[in-house]
């Protein structure tokens, strides 16, 4: 369980800080359960949705392989 959540979270960072390239290629983060929020001026994204359906991805490609 433990591995999964760290597994989870480090591919949340990661997923977020590539958000702005994903989008644009891919079209990664309009998915509902995907959040975008203002602070300050600042525009946050967290890929909650896109990081969970990428993670399934790279599992099944692992289980397949």
């Amino acid at each position: 369980m433990l591995k999964w959540l760290l597994t989870t979270l480090l591919a949340l960072i990661v997923f977020s800080a590539a958000m702005p390239w994903l989008a644009r290629r891919f079209g990664v983060g309009n998915i509902p359960g995907d959040m975008r929020f203002k602070v300050r001026g600042r525009e946050y994204m967290l890929p909650l949705a896109s990081t969970l359906l990428l993670t399934a991805v790279a599992w099944l490609i692992g289980r397949i392989l």
